[in-house]
């Protein structure tokens, strides 16, 4: 690729990513993205650091590799002119691109290395559109649930169970949590929030597990979120605080080889749900119809007393889909639509109907 094709590549996604940003209330990183964009035109600073990223898959997300890198450095202490533009530093969001700039163009080598890494988004809010799946299968099953998640990052949604959802005067979850996310969920109905749900199991895996605990692995998952999105941060502060009292594994391996060791146990009188959000679009074609082969072949050994469940929170479009997909029958449901960080969420699916398949 010529270099003007290849700067004009790259440009074209962080365009495209500053859209999702204005779409999704981050008019900070709209600005600095599309400053971006017309810099990498140009072969600027921004160029400079991406350079060589214009085959990357679309998938793996550059442009918020790079904001993730740079806010990394803020984060950090490192970069304080511009600090005092992220409200996630204490700043306030004024002009801040010569301060962005003057980052990239002293940081380059470093943020050329950083820029690497995948992103890590391991956003909470979105336990508020995976409780519905997880109340629902509770409701249907009568069973404890054995809860498995793909690309769990550093294990913060494996606690959806641990934080507190309210919504129309219905609340769900432990009142003392320090998690509390409120007003989930918009229109009519609601999911089954009078259902109770028993995890006797949580486990995870991915390709780079993030560990909670430490300053590195708090700060990467810091980084990822959208400075001026304070109410995101203060989310991801509160689940840092629940997860630093229940420590979880997440297995550093990938997905299809650990589900199948993991769902070689049949685990009779509990229900086994595997679940994912926001994490297809890293997956190579390779690994996503292992995936389905391992899903295949051990919905063929569920049963009543063991029953397996696939819940997913993928993109649909403008919105995320949780689907859910039951075994014993391989029926797969539209249950919800979401934001791709959780809220607002709409649920669709008649609680009053018991559609689980359980005749094996």
């Amino acid at each position: 690729m010529a270099s003007g094709e290849a700067r004009a590549a790259v440009a074209r996604r962080l365009s495209r990513q500053a859209q999702a940003c204005r779409a999704l209330g981050s008019p900070l990183y709209v600005y600095l993205l599309e400053r971006s964009a017309d810099d990498t035109e140009a072969g600027g600073p921004a160029w400079s650091v991406l350079a060589g990223h214009e085959s990357d898959p679309p998938g793996s997300a550059l442009a918020l590799r790079l904001m993730g890198a740079v806010h990394l450095l803020v984060l950090q202490g490192r970069a304080p002119f511009l600090a005092a533009h992220y409200p996630s530093a204490g700043g306030e969001p004024q002009d801040a691109w010569p301060a962005f700039k003057a980052t990239l163009e002293e940081h380059r080598e470093e943020l050329r290395g950083l820029v690497v890494r995948p992103v890590q988004t391991n956003e909470v809010g979105r336990s508020a559109a995976l409780l519905g799946g997880f109340l629902l299968l509770a409701r249907e099953t009568g069973l404890p649930l054995r809860v498995l998640e793909l690309g769990a990052s550093a294990g913060l949604n494996l606690h959806w169970d641990r934080y507190r959802y309210e919504a129309n005067g219905v609340g769900w979850g432990d009142p003392a949590s320090p998690v509390r996310i409120a007003n989930p969920f918009v229109g009519r109905p609601l999911p089954p929030l009078q259902t109770s749900a028993h995890v006797i199991e949580r486990d995870g895996c991915d390709p780079r597990p993030l560990d909670p605990g430490s300053e590195e692995g708090r700060l990467t998952l810091l980084s990822y979120v959208w400075a001026d999105q304070r109410g995101r941060l203060r989310l991801l502060r509160d689940a840092l605080a629940v997860a630093s009292r229940y420590p979880v594994r997440v297995e550093a391996a990938p997905a299809a080889d650990w589900l199948a060791a993991r769902l070689a146990d049949t685990s009779t009188g509990a229900a086994t749900v595997v679940y994912h959000s926001i994490v297809m679009q890293y997956l190579d074609a390779a690994e996503k119809e292992r995936l389905g082969e391992v899903f295949a072949e051990a919905g063929t050994r569920a049963s009543r007393t063991a029953p397996l469940a696939r819940l997913t929170l993928e993109p649909g479009g403008e919105e995320a889909e949780l689907r859910l997909t039951t075994w014993p029958g391989g029926d797969e449901r539209l249950l919800a639509t979401s934001g791709y960080h959780g809220r607002p969420v709409r649920w669709r699916w008649p609680v009053l109907r018991d559609n689980f398949a359980l005749d094996g």
